[in-house]
């Protein structure tokens, strides 16, 4: 595997992202489509499936011998051994709501679990990319290496997660165990959390209900910054569900006591 051939096609994925999905963005009249059939809201839109699209259109030409798994259009076979796992918009409520903290998640797996991984934000053109030796920030300052926070205790921590409402009621419960520690909680932010995370600025993000697409690239970036993402037993976080990122090792050991008693 050559670790710059797949960096050069994860840039190239991302750039069509962005093409694809910035008209979209604050424009007049975007709808959105509900994919769920109980009374809650799981939107998807226009521009998620034009990403998604765009992107695969990239792999096509690309990477043809890879697999691809996107949140929109599925899984692709492919034999290399290599997946690309796609999130052409992570936080379509915020893109919805016109708060540029979603992202797209671009993340390439082996049998092993994600290598490499770019968290994209289109409208503040900032680029997270971590994996095959890279950790770095791409954007309006220019380039900069990630790195995490480190240690330091969760009475000094700052936590983030997407909903007020985290998981059931047992992992809600958990949550807020966890935030009854920290010195700032904050709500919101999607993916950019944990990209933010991977950036020095926040502690924790602590979720549950996650998809392989909403995590894959986020663990890459944050692994290569230093960091540590584990599910609430601290195993291999990237098949999704209950997850836990830290930027340190004294902030994931005290989160995890107390999430580790979650049934």
């Amino acid at each position: 595997m050559d670790a710059e051939v797949i960096r050069v096609a994860g840039h190239a994925v991302a750039d069509a992202a962005r093409i694809a999905v910035l008209p979209y963005f604050r424009s007049v009249g975007l709808g959105a489509d509900n994919k769920m059939c109980d009374g809650s809201f799981d939107p998807v839109t226009e521009a998620d499936r034009a990403a998604e699209t765009a992107m695969r259109s990239v792999l096509a030409e690309l990477r043809p011998d890879d697999a691809i798994f996107g949140e929109e259009f599925g899984v692709q076979a492919g034999r290399s051994g290599l997946t690309w796992v796609l999130d052409p918009i992570d936080g379509t409520r915020a893109f919805l709501s016109g708060a540029p903290t979603w992202g797209v998640l671009i993340a390439v797996s082996d049998e092993t679990g994600p290598i490499y991984g770019i968290i994209d934000q289109p409208y503040i053109g900032e680029r997270f990319e971590g994996g095959l030796g890279c950790a770095a920030l791409d954007g309006p300052r220019g380039t900069t290496a990630l790195r995490v926070r480190g240690d330091r205790p969760l009475a000094d921590a700052i936590l983030f997660t997407t909903f007020p409402e985290v998981g059931t009621p047992d992992e809600q419960a958990g949550f807020e165990q966890v935030m009854q520690c920290m010195k700032l909680t904050r709500y919101g932010l999607d993916c950019y959390a944990y990209a933010m995370l991977a950036a020095g600025q926040i502690d924790l993000v602590i979720e549950a209900g996650l998809h392989a697409y909403d995590i894959g690239a986020p663990i890459a970036v944050i692994e290569a910054a230093g960091g540590i993402v584990t599910d609430w037993q601290g195993r291999p976080a990237h098949g999704g569900g209950r997850v836990l990122a830290a930027a340190g090792r004294q902030q994931h050991a005290a989160a995890l006591a107390i999430l580790s008693r979650v049934p």
